[in-house]
């Protein structure tokens, strides 16, 4: 039995979310081969650094290459879309078909399915993130065999807004938490100078960065009685242009003007490692964003937020903005001053009952590391397939 585990991004976000569920099974004893296939040399080191020792040795490493014709095709367009990531499969068929299950974090592997007609694998999906975004819960969701999802609101909304069927789905926590470490020590904090934390989104329908990102680090170039780490969703700057698939839209994030680069009380990170290991989810005292998931890794330990809501979306009773409940919501720059201090001033009253209700619907944490259930519950799907008594007759053959 064959076992795969795809990494297939322009950068490593995605690694923490499923990689350890890998690590898990390798550690479980798993009667059967585990391959962890990964398409780029940042997504190699990656899971080589947070997969040693087992990757290796208990774990396979496979990296999948591009044909010249498809890298050619990859190289006129990845600045602006991600070629890449979509050819490689068509050029690695045989390995897939090679797989009897194949675990991925995002939902382009589908096209095994849809376009090359791949009836093995059968895919299961962790999803990377517990964010409340409508592109999470669309019907591709249910193009999977299993989805392993990290709490009750993410399997509630998978069974109503995207239709996938309740035994299909299991709950099984946060897998990233498990192997989380922060990489990056910032400077000492100090009590009288707050640390937000600015993680925008890179969609250009939802984000604050297009429209008023450049007025947020202004406020905090001239405001230094608070520390800033601008720390946007490591995509928003890995392409010149930024193409949203979910509502077509298309922008570019600029450049970033020198004098926020010098500034002594702001902190710049466009993806480092930092980025996507909770480093600055945990290092900061109040989180200021838009629609990014990693607002629910900030609030696994509840603290002040405040949520600019760029685009006047009319985002109150609709679950796709559910966090912007976790703290006060603004429209403009203009509103900062009074909007983190009411997040500050208001939110032991009026916010940490909502975070923590939200965090208990969002993350079903137990006892059990998550990665460890997350594998049981892979195991247990396998044996209900039929795929664990296929293999243990074929061995007894």
């Amino acid at each position: 039995m064959r076992l795969g585990f795809l990494f297939n991004h322009d950068q490593i976000h995605q690694v923490a979310h499923s990689l350890p569920i890998a690590m898990a099974l390798a550690e479980s004893g798993f009667d059967g081969e585990i391959v962890v296939a990964t398409t780029t040399r940042r997504l190699a080191r990656e899971v080589t650094r947070l997969g040693a020792p087992l990757v290796g040795t208990r774990i396979e490493h496979a990296s999948l290459p591009l044909s010249r014709s498809s890298a050619r095709l990859a190289q006129l367009l990845n600045p602006l879309a991600p070629a890449a990531k979509v050819l490689v499969y068509r050029d690695n068929l045989d390995f897939f078909r090679s797989l009897d299950v194949l675990v991925v974090a995002e939902k382009t592997s589908l096209v095994l399915r849809r376009k090359y007609g791949l009836t093995r694998p059968l895919l299961i999906h962790t999803r990377h993130g517990a964010g409340d975004r409508a592109i999470g819960f669309n019907r591709q969701s249910a193009g999977f065999d299993h989805v392993l999802c990290s709490g009750t609101k993410i399997r509630e909304r998978l069974m109503r807004d995207a239709g996938v069927p309740g035994d299909a789905i299991s709950v099984v926590g946060y897998p990233k938490f498990d192997i989380a470490h922060p990489s990056v020590q910032l400077l000492a904090k100090t009590a009288n100078r707050p640390v937000v934390l600015y993680n925008p989104h890179p969609s250009p329908h939802l984000s604050s960065w297009y429209r008023h990102g450049r007025e947020v680090l202004d406020f905090f170039v001239d405001n230094d009685d608070y520390q800033l780490i601008f720390a946007p969703h490591v995509m928003l700057f890995e392409r010149n242009f930024v193409v949203s698939i979910d509502r077509l839209r298309v922008d570019r994030p600029g450049r970033l003007d020198a004098r926020y680069l010098r500034s002594p009380n702001i902190h710049i990170d466009l993806g480092s490692r930092a980025c996507s290991d909770m480093s600055y989810t945990r290092a900061a005292d109040i989180y200021l964003g838009d629609v990014s998931s990693q607002i629910y890794e900030f609030l696994y330990a509840p603290r002040p937020c405040l949520f600019l809501n760029s685009h006047a979306l009319p985002w109150r009773n609709d679950a796709n903005f559910e966090h912007w409940n976790a703290g006060p919501v603004i429209e403009r720059p203009s509103l900062l001053a009074a909007g983190l201090k009411q997040a500050l001033d208001g939110h032991a009253a009026d916010y940490l009952s909502v975070q923590q209700a939200m965090r208990a619907r969002s993350f079903d944490i137990s006892e059990v590391p998550s990665s460890q259930r997350a594998a049981q519950a892979i195991l247990e799907f396998m044996q209900r397939r039929g795929l664990i008594a296929r293999a243990a007759a074929r061995r007894a053959a």
